[in-house]
């Protein structure tokens, strides 16, 4: 069974354990991938992967893909209040002069990609909302990843940044000095957290019930503690395509907005490659 995580490094000893658990539970045996691009997503041939709720969503929107939502995770910590959801934490230099987002126009801004909904998608909704553009930053800088985007911040290389909080509070957690270095003046969100995904054409009906309640109990399986609790995860519930709706309004508001350029555009239909057509709408 061949799974993938388009997620952050941070959480990949999870999802390679769970990789590994979920084969196990029907009978295969687990190949785990680290992807380390979208396009791995486009060309459909994993049976399960952990992913980022704006490309699914393109590509299954597309019709690019034969995947369902199956589960999503839910975060340990109070804010998260037991629900699949996560935030956007805005971090600066603990010695900067900003105090809160109103604060930031003209500044440096770093984001880890552009079809992240976290580190991106999200601040364009956040900015349209304030009926603002991404020229409210003086510099917008492609960090890459979260990780790289918060010691971006910390070393003064960025003034600002919104990243993941999942990602955020692993970071601080595993290296401490970040802390030190680092305040939070704001959140956006919550978001509906990103996606579990099954392949429809590899996977029977009984193997994708029996991943989906495998994920669902794994919570109680004593093994899978640690993993959890070093992914700062509590359980996993089932969820629907139709549980992503926010997404899916905030990214038709920011397209709307017309924040989404010419250069995105050929960027995505770059790693979608739907056939000679366009594919963003």
């Amino acid at each position: 069974m061949r799974v993938a995580s388009h997620l952050a490094p941070g959480v990949e000893p999870l999802y390679a354990y769970l990789a590994s658990y979920l084969a196990k539970r029907i009978g295969r045996r687990a190949e785990f991938v680290v992807a380390d691009s979208y396009e791995r997503c486009a060309q459909d041939v994993d049976d399960v992967c952990f992913v980022c709720s704006i490309p699914y969503l393109l590509f299954a929107d597309a019709g690019r893909i034969d995947m369902e939502v199956i589960a999503a995770p839910v975060l340990r910590g109070e804010r998260y209040a037991g629900r699949p959801v996560y935030f956007s934490d805005v971090i600066v230099a603990a010695g900067s002069p900003f105090h809160s987002f109103a604060d930031l126009r003209g500044t440096s801004w770093a984001y880890n990609e552009p079809f992240s909904h976290s580190g991106y998608m999200t601040v364009l909704h956040h900015l349209a909302t304030l009926g603002e553009d991404r020229s409210y930053f003086g510099r917008m800088v492609e960090a890459g990843f979260h990780e790289i985007a918060v010691r971006m911040v910390a070393d003064g290389r960025a003034d600002a940044a919104a990243i993941d909080s999942q990602v955020l509070d692993i970071e601080l957690r595993d290296h401490p000095e970040l802390a030190a270095r680092l305040r939070r003046i704001g959140t956006i969100g919550p978001s509906t957290i990103q996606p579990v995904v099954v392949s429809r054409a590899r996977l029977t009906d009984a193997e994708r019930v029996a991943i989906t309640e495998a994920l669902v109990g794994v919570a109680e399986e004593p093994m899978a503690r640690r993993a959890l609790e070093a992914a700062l995860v509590e359980r996993f519930v089932p969820m629907t395509a139709g549980d992503y709706a926010d997404i899916r309004r905030m990214y038709a508001r920011v397209r709307a907005a017309g924040q989404l350029d010419i250069a995105w555009d050929a960027r995505w239909n770059a790693i979608a490659r739907p056939e000679g057509r366009s594919a963003v709408s």
